[in-house]
């Protein structure tokens, strides 16, 4: 396996653990575990467990763009909205450590901002940027569809992440392509 190869082995691992125990409670030995590789190999990937948790965060955001790119093509206005909404739901919906690592990463934007550290926040609100205006053209490039849009999703993220089951009254008051079809799977 090349180091590319191995990299990417990593961002998987690492989403998978940092998903389920946040930065804080999870350990590099586990993501090593995980793709079989040693600490020192881990480190000669990236600098550090930061750069891990950060390359992790951002392969949340860049997948969830091309989600929203693809379902989005050739599409406008209200297609373009239900098309989005529907990838995305699917996308949490059959990969649910997608939307365990977005809720991970914006309590550790949170926490190391409140420690002083700017860094890491810059990088996920630059991602988070790109996901705004992957979605902005789509939508007619109107602010108001847009953050409508991306409000609707953090409710979404919100309802799905405490385990809201399809049936219940709290997914009545979304569009039909933003409902949950079944519960996330665990």
């Amino acid at each position: 396996m090349s180091a590319e190869e191995r990299r990417e082995s990593v961002i998987r691992a690492a989403i998978a653990e940092f998903a389920q125990k946040g930065y804080y409670g999870t350990s590099t030995e586990a993501i090593a575990t995980r793709v079989g590789v040693s600490q020192p190999y881990l480190f000669r990937l990236f600098a550090g467990k930061k750069a891990i948790f950060a390359a992790a965060s951002l392969r949340c955001v860049e997948d969830t763009c091309r989600v929203f790119e693809e379902a989005a093509e050739r599409l406008e206005g209200e297609e373009a909205l239900h098309a989005m909404a529907n990838a995305y739901v699917r996308l949490i919906t059959e990969q649910p450590e997608k939307l365990q690592m977005q809720m991970q990463t914006y309590i550790t934007v949170a926490a190391a901002e409140a420690e002083g550290d700017h860094e890491f926040g810059e990088l996920v609100r630059a991602a988070w940027m790109k996901l705004w205006d992957t979605v902005h053209l789509p939508l007619g490039a109107d602010d108001n569809e847009t953050t409508t849009f991306l409000a609707y999703g953090m409710l979404i993220n919100t309802l799905a992440a405490m385990g809201f089951p399809p049936e219940h009254r709290v997914w009545q008051g979304m569009y039909p392509s933003a409902r949950i079809a079944g519960r996330p799977k665990k």
